[in-house]
């Protein structure tokens, strides 16, 4: 019995929602960009690891382990160097442009003992540039970004070259028409209900009754 109360308080005021729907849909359609900026990504993949060094005046013995051990340490600290400003100056400076803010262009991501660096703009051009320059300074600077490993060396080597691919739009670019119009229906509905709960008005007979008076007639509607 609800639902048809809640049924008959939209239908009363259902031009309320339809507006606030077209409303919506024609600003989004007269704001809408059909053609977004183009948007790019580039990836690279390098297997870390760190060459070993024998302690001194003292008989060594090589350890595949430890090696593998200490080389997923030093892939977490250069994951995070990337993440970081010292980086992203580097890569600028690198590129010739120290003025470059790389600040959120750079990411990585580890897996076992590969580490993963992404970056991503609008420019395709310039984000082979960074690409590039990135690899140079993982390739040549990983010792400086870690910290001191006394006489070790990181062992960098790229497994996946850089290559520059377009990005499709996003999954929020994606559904912004559709969570715009859900939301006008949802404000429309609100809307109608709270327009209703105003209006002091007696519609029907079960309005009454529930005021405490008694209904002796009813005059039917005339169609």
């Amino acid at each position: 019995m609800e639902l048809i109360r809640y049924w008959q308080i939209v239908r009363r005021r259902w031009w309320l929602i339809v507006g606030l729907l077209a409303v919506v849909l024609v600003g989004t359609l007269l704001t809408y960009d059909r053609s977004p900026a183009p948007h790019y990504t580039v990836s690279m993949r390098f297997s870390v690891g760190l060459e070993p060094v024998p302690p001194p005046n003292v008989e060594y013995t090589y350890d595949p382990l430890d090696v593998w051990r200490s080389s997923e340490y030093l892939m977490d600290d250069l994951a995070s160097a990337v993440r970081g400003g010292d980086y992203a100056r580097r890569v600028a400076a690198r590129m010739g442009e120290p003025d470059l803010n790389l600040a959120g262009v750079l990411s990585a991501a580890t897996e076992f003992r590969v580490l993963t660096v992404s970056a991503h703009g609008p420019d395709d051009g310039q984000l082979a540039e960074i690409a590039n320059a990135a690899v140079a300074v993982l390739d040549e600077e990983s010792g400086a970004l870690v910290g001191p490993l006394g006489n070790a060396r990181p062992v960098l080597r790229l497994i996946d070259p850089p290559v520059v691919v377009p990005v499709g739009r996003r999954l929020q670019e994606k559904l912004d028409i559709p969570i715009r119009l859900g939301l006008a229906v949802l404000a429309g509905v609100a809307g109608v209900f709270l327009l209703d709960y105003l209006d002091r008005s007696v519609r029907d007979q079960n309005e009454l009754e529930a005021m405490g008076l008694s209904v002796l007639a009813r005059i039917p509607r005339h169609r």
